[in-house]
């Protein structure tokens, strides 16, 4: 409530507060309309940072964080994932100092969460942002998260479906299934964001895209295959892949199931829904596109993503000219 209050003070319940978009919320001591309240709110409107009274702990650190631009700014997809690590870090050190924080204890906190290793490296890289928040605010002068190494996994590495898989599944395939398969794979866009494309959204023999991760927007023009599908598809809903009569939007549970259950039946369990978006730059790659032309449809930013999504077809178009040329 501000009744007359100059900017960036609040009362909320008697008690005055000064809040500024990058800075943590501090109570203000004095009285409102007093000399010493213009002393206090002159100093703060001045940005002196350290003027923060509360307990600099991890739980005042994310408070600040979270009313940050820097936070704002985040995808929808973004804060979910980091809102994870933000919840976690709360409950194991939300009461300790920002100033305790070592080396030594983010690599700890990053092996003990090496059976989940995407949770593990994530709280190294969120714990490098609030670091590095920590010292736009003045509570840090260094950030020890800075330059500890993420966890390798074990596993294989994703790899894009082979053609013979890419031909059983369409073959087997029907209904909402197929019609997902085919988005994916045609569009090489993120399950996330295919799930999202509209019917309004189809413009000129193509469809326009703006991703959920990276914000990017593309218009991706509709291959001859896809276009068939979607020619055949009802319009039961604002969304593409929407189902039943009141034509509800798809969920990534119910396309990842639907998907799912046809992989089985062709044993191509090994393939997942996102394989098809490296499937994409493979076909691409291998058509002879340069990185531009396959970061115009998929949206990537650079082309190290594109050399991992499209390198291994390249060394097989390459490899195959080559013992052609043999001949």
């Amino acid at each position: 409530m501000k009744r007359g209050l100059p900017a960036h003070v609040y009362n909320k319940k008697g008690v005055l507060y000064f809040q500024r978009r990058g800075y943590p919320t501090v109570r203000i001591q004095a009285e409102a309309h007093t000399p010493a309240f213009a002393a206090e709110y002159a100093r703060l409107l001045a940005g002196e940072r350290a003027s923060y009274s509360g307990p600099r702990t991890f739980n005042a650190l994310i408070a600040s964080y979270v009313a940050s631009d820097r936070y704002r700014r985040l995808s929808l997809r973004t804060v979910q994932d980091y809102d994870k690590v933000l919840a976690w870090t709360k409950e194991k050190v939300g009461t300790l100092p920002v100033g305790s924080l070592q080396r030594k204890d983010v690599i700890r906190a990053r092996d003990a969460n090496r059976k989940t290793l995407r949770f593990a490296n994530y709280i190294v890289q969120i714990w490098r942002i609030l670091m590095e928040h920590a010292i736009d605010i003045g509570w840090r002068d260094d950030n020890p998260a800075k330059g500890v190494s993420l966890l390798k996994s074990d596993a294989d590495p994703r790899e894009a479906w082979p053609q013979d898989k890419i031909d059983a599944f369409r073959t087997v395939a029907t209904g909402r299934a197929l019609l997902i398969f085919e988005l994916c794979l045609g569009t090489g866009q993120r399950i996330g964001d295919v799930l999202k494309m509209r019917w309004s959204d189809i413009e000129n023999s193509g469809i326009n895209v703006q991703q959920g991760k990276t914000k990017a927007k593309l218009w991706v023009p509709l291959t001859p295959r896809l276009a068939g599908i979607l020619g055949a598809t009802p319009r039961i809903g604002l969304t593409i892949c929407a189902w039943g009569t009141a034509g509800k939007a798809t969920s990534y549970r119910g396309a990842a199931d639907m998907v799912l259950e046809v992989r089985r039946q062709i044993g191509a369990e090994a393939y997942d829904l996102h394989g098809l978006r490296y499937s994409a730059a493979a076909e691409l790659a291998a058509a002879g596109c340069s990185d531009e032309m396959i970061m115009a449809i998929t949206g990537h930013k650079t082309s190290a993503m594109v050399a991992r999504y499209a390198g291994p077809a390249r060394q097989k178009a390459r490899a195959t000219e080559a013992q052609e040329r043999r001949k």
